[in-house]
Parts: structure tokens; sequence; C-alpha cells
């Protein structure tokens, strides 16, 4: 196995193909490689490969992720669309070991989200997890702001002042998603 780093803009064809398929979102399926890497061209991609470059595991790192608290804006870099090929082979606890090694070097502020069931698995990877923290941030629907979907927020990497404010969010405090026009 081989960790691998690449910018959206050097995947190949059939990698995008691959992730694609292991992502299966219905409406992405027929999604185009120029029209992938024009949609995600804020990302990086994080792989596991085996020796014939096959992809085992993949996540995607947003760079467009802003969240607003108390009316200041916090960029994260946002760990997303992690997969594995292979059910319990263990391939998407080691990518997620590489991973957060990597955004440490990199001293990215990085963080993710999860349903809570999902939680023994990011335990098990030693991923800090501010429970129930991620139904305090807002996204922008149409007219109205709505409670994220995720339970948790992954804490990958970020200084202890930044984990502070991630998890002081509550009902009161909530946190809002910013989005570029």
């Amino acid at each position: 196995m081989k960790y691998q780093i690449k910018e959206t803009k050097d995947l190949t064809e059939n990698e995008i193909e691959h992730i694609l398929l292991l992502w299966d979102i219905s409406a992405w399926n027929t999604m185009k490689s120029s029209y992938f890497r024009n949609f995600f061209k804020d990302s990086e991609f994080h792989f596991l490969v085996d020796t014939d470059q096959n992809i085992l595991a993949v996540i995607r790192v947003n760079f467009d992720f802003t969240l607003k608290i108390a009316d200041v804006n916090y960029p994260f870099a946002e760990a997303v669309g992690l997969v594995s090929a292979h059910k319990k082979k263990g391939y998407g606890a080691a990518l997620v070991r590489h991973y957060k090694e990597n955004v440490i070097q990199r001293n990215l502020d990085t963080i993710g989200f999860c349903h809570s069931d999902l939680r023994p698995f990011y335990e098990k990877c030693s991923i800090e997890i501010l429970h129930d923290k991620a139904k305090m941030i807002k996204e922008s629907v149409g007219s109205e702001w709505i409670n994220s979907e995720d339970d948790d927020i992954l804490i990958f990497n970020t200084s202890n002042e930044r984990k502070e404010l991630l998890n002081q969010l509550s009902s009161k405090n909530n946190a809002y998603l910013i989005t570029k026009e």
C-alpha cells in the first residue's frame, strides 16, 4: 500500500471514474472529468493505492470551507468523502492515520464531520471527536438557515483556541457555514 496526494487537476480519467464509483452519489454518477475538475477545484485528494495503483481508500480535502462564529470567519480545511473500496480491511483507518499525520506536518487547520454511528471508527483512528457539536452549525438553504445533518465535529488538526471555539458551539452560539457566491 502506498499513500498519495493529488491536486484535482492532476487526477487521471480513471482515478476520477473510480472516485465517483466509490462515492456512489447518484447525482454525480454521470459527472464528466472536466466538470469534476472544476467542481472540486478547491480540493485535494488523498489515497491509499495498491501495487497496481488501484484506489483502496480516498478522502477529499475541501479548502473552500469557512465557519463564521461570533461574527468572525474561520477558514478550515474540511476532510470529506472518506470511502474505502473494501469494507473491514483497514484501508479507511490506515488512510485516516496517514491523512492526520500529513495535516499535522503541514499545520493545516483541519476538521471533518460524522454521524454518531461512525464515532467508534474515528475513535479507533485516534481522531478527537466533539460530540453533537456539528448540529450547531447552520447551513444556508434557500432563504433559511438549517442545522447541519451531521452530529459530530472531527478534529484532525487545529489550534487549542479554535478547538475551544468549536466546543463552545450551542443552540445559543451557532456557527454559520459561509459559501462563496
